[in-house]
């Protein structure tokens, strides 16, 4: 099923996972152009919010057409493939240059809903809609010297720029969604985002910025969505981020973050994700959470923390999701989860927890017994005495909702090493 793999590819393209997969380079440019063109189109006439964006979808019978078009190109020394290699077939007694003829079709077809098809490999896809133009500039297209004045969205990633200048959205103050990523941003100017005060949504995901200009964020009151994931952040300065007022989703996963300063998100209400794994974080300031009343998902994973303590959660009871694994994590503190009532998800995996206090567990309350995504204690070294009591009772009371039961093992005493823990909660 060649069509439905691809179709599934395209059809989940977001901020966290914008990778084409290595099969795309079988496509030709022309083919890139067309079928992003209609995703593009079709994501606005049907928008699916995902985390604040709008990944593009389309048709599937379109790459059936174009697969026998021969735009579809095979590997050296491959046959090329035909329809009648695909699920989807042409009915039997159909010319065979049918399929010709309905590509030239659908090519109206789409001129007609406002898709421009560019077949210039130098040129963005530009589509147009009763919203707005969208601007999307992969490579082998080049940085556009212009764009179209109602633009609204903006796509320029893969294209290895390393610096942009301060007027590059000058003429497009519409602009509600920019994404920078995959690039070789090293820096951006302060001035950079004063002409567009409506962007919602910013992307600078896998870029080289080792910091963010003081006042870049200054007329951004609108911006809800800011992904700096996979740069090389080391630190940061609350004053960077001045300006936002309705940030909902924040992403610095993935950089080479040392240590975060106080009352970091102290004018975040509204932020409801908070994404700081595969970080290098050891400690975290104890206010961190005192800004936001709305925050649901918490990623901390991957990185090295050694204690949790008991006033970094206390602030957030409406979190949901917890992930903790993949840290050093041999503390926490028997509060640390008090407060926590509507949590679904906790990930505690793979640090070096041996033991935990008297009360951990049941603080939890009714979350408990509503866990609905489970959680995972895997990966730790517990040392299966009686100090785990209180443990060995919530796990079997919650056994259904366990992860990994299979690797959650006894590391001492020696006479119960390598048992199961829960095998050891339900024994006498």
């Amino acid at each position: 099923m060649v069509e439905i793999w691809i179709v599934v590819r395209l059809s989940h393209r977001s901020h966290r996972a914008r990778h084409r997969p290595a099969d795309w380079n079988r496509l030709t440019p022309r083919l890139k152009l067309w079928t992003d063109s209609l995703a593009y189109t079709h994501s606005l006439q049907k928008p699916q919010v995902v985390h604040g964006l709008q990944p593009p979808r389309m048709f599937g019978w379109f790459l059936v057409l174009l697969a026998r078009t021969s735009l579809l190109e095979s590997p050296e020394g491959a046959e090329a493939p035909t329809l009648q290699g695909l699920q989807c077939q042409l009915p039997a007694g159909w010319d065979p240059h049918l399929s010709r003829i309905l590509f030239l079709l659908l090519l109206f077809v789409t001129s007609a809903q406002g898709v421009t098809p560019n077949l210039n490999p130098d040129a963005c896809l530009v589509s147009q809609s009763s919203n707005g133009s969208s601007v999307s500039c992969h490579p082998p297209a080049k940085l556009p010297h212009s764009l179209p004045a109602d633009t609204i969205y903006l796509a320029m990633e893969f294209l290895n720029l390393t610096q942009l200048p301060a007027n590059t959205l000058q003429d497009v103050p519409n602009l509600q969604e920019l994404h920078l990523s995959s690039n070789q941003l090293e820096d951006l100017s302060a001035k950079f985002l004063l002409p567009v005060p409506q962007l919602k949504v910013l992307d600078l995901t896998r870029n080289s910025l080792t910091r963010l200009p003081a006042g870049l964020f200054q007329v951004s009151a609108a911006l809800h969505t800011l992904v700096l994931k996979e740069n090389r952040l080391k630190g940061l300065e609350a004053s960077w981020l001045h300006g936002l007022k309705a940030l909902g989703h924040l992403d610095l996963s993935g950089n080479e973050l040392q240590m975060l300063p106080p009352g970091l998100l102290a004018n975040f209400t509204d932020l409801h994700t908070l994404d700081l794994g595969n970080n290098h974080l050891k400690t975290l300031p104890p206010d961190l959470l005192r800004g936001p009343l709305k925050l649901e998902r918490l990623h901390l994973e991957g990185n090295r923390l050694q204690v949790l303590g008991e006033e970094l959660l206390e602030p957030q009871p409406k979190l949901r999701y917890l992930f903790l694994s993949d840290n050093r994590l041999a503390t926490v503190a028997a509060g640390a989860f008090r407060g926590l009532q509507r949590l679904d998800m906790l990930d505690l995996s793979n640090n070096l927890l041996t033991t935990v206090p008297e009360g951990l567990w049941t603080s939890l309350g009714k979350a408990a017994g509503n866990m609905k995504d489970g959680f995972d204690i895997s990966g730790n070294p517990w040392i299966c005495d009686r100090k785990l009591d209180d443990l060995y009772q919530w796990l079997v009371a919650n056994e259904d909702k366990m992860f990994s039961r299979n690797d959650t093992r006894c590391a001492g005493p020696r006479a119960l090493k390598g048992q199961m823990l829960l095998a050891v909660a339900r024994s006498p």
